[in-house]
């Protein structure tokens, strides 16, 4: 397949500052791809669309299998673009890494959404990217941000494997459960009930509304045991139905409560701050490990060593003290 022509930094940046879904699309491309040329094309663009990114609500969506989660965000979608939002919906899928495939379905999950001009729909990058699958999703946030979409969905692809991960990404995290399952809370574990913002009890219409208004109080009985986040807010646990398109401005208004609170008690910041600071973190352990394993040195002594290991003739320890010193050139 022939790789689409790239552009100059400052076409990427005039596109993106006037808000052009092709070249939008084609920057994150650019961001994704691990080419060195796309790399250092990639940097000056990140450089130049800085100052024009962060102004969006970044909202983490998570929830169990079946919850109706797709339908939740076109249905939500529409209401914040029928608001007046400009919205941009990134998908995480840690499996994509295991298939090198996307769920390229994306698109074709929220049809409406994908067709509305003030929506922009990125299915997920695949493949081990830096850092993962989720490694370039946040320079994708900036990159929307920049593009003028205020409010960014970062949607979860199953449970339990990466809302630490998007959690670690956004200003606001949001668990989507359903009612009738709320004696074993879903098999939702602990940690992923802890760093929920709020909890949205979907598919409350028809003969469910009693159930889903039982479940919210359950939930709310159950978040009340947590600790108080570091944010001072208590989460909420609200009802809603998608496919009917009721609750959602509740949800929409309780958002902008927490908004409006983390900003208050300066939270909201210190928190984007130490979200900043984490991910350079991350990015010096992913280049470092690169960087350590494209090393010639290392990977000629790495499959002895790697056997030695295995054998358990030499600590393991000791064999990574051994690469090191390789990767040093000692």
């Amino acid at each position: 397949m022939l790789k689409s022509k790239r552009l100059s930094v400052k076409a990427y940046t005039d596109g993106i500052l006037n808000s052009d879904r092709v070249i939008l699309s084609r920057a994150i491309t650019l961001v994704e791809s691990n080419l060195p040329s796309d790399i250092e094309l990639a940097q000056a663009l990140l450089e130049n669309i800085i100052p024009h990114a962060g102004k969006a609500i970044r909202i983490g969506i998570t929830g169990v299998p079946g919850v109706g989660k797709s339908t939740f965000i076109e249905s939500f979608g529409e209401f914040l673009t029928q608001q007046d939002k400009n919205l941009a919906v990134l998908t995480i899928d840690p499996s994509s890494q295991l298939s090198k495939g996307s769920i390229l379905g994306d698109k074709t999950r929220m049809e409406t959404l994908a067709r509305n001009p003030k929506a922009f729909i990125r299915p997920s990058a695949s493949g081990t990217a830096l850092g993962g699958v989720s490694g370039k999703t946040r320079e994708a946030i900036l990159l929307c941000e920049a593009s003028g979409f205020n409010v960014i969905f970062i949607e979860t692809v199953g449970v339990g494997q990466s809302e630490t991960l998007v959690h670690g990404m956004v200003d606001f995290f949001l668990l989507l459960m359903l009612a009738g399952a709320g004696d074993e809370l879903q098999g939702i574990k602990k940690g992923i009930m802890e760093m929920a913002d709020a909890v949205v009890i979907n598919k409350a219409d028809g003969d469910n509304i009693k159930a889903a208004k039982r479940a919210r109080i359950e939930y709310q009985n159950a978040l009340h045991l947590f600790p108080v986040s570091e944010s001072g807010w208590i989460p909420e646990v609200k009802t809603c139905s998608a496919l009917q398109n009721t609750g959602l401005s509740e949800i929409w208004e309780m958002m902008e409560k927490y908004v409006r609170h983390t900003q208050t008690n300066g939270y909201f910041d210190v928190n984007r701050k130490a979200q900043n600071l984490n991910w350079m973190k991350e990015n010096i352990s992913a280049l470092l490990e690169q960087e350590f394993y494209a090393n010639d040195a290392v990977k000629n002594s790495l499959p002895e060593l790697t056997k030695a290991v295995k054998a358990g003739s030499l600590p393991a320890l000791n064999a990574a003290r051994q690469l090191i010193q390789k990767f040093k050139g000692k």
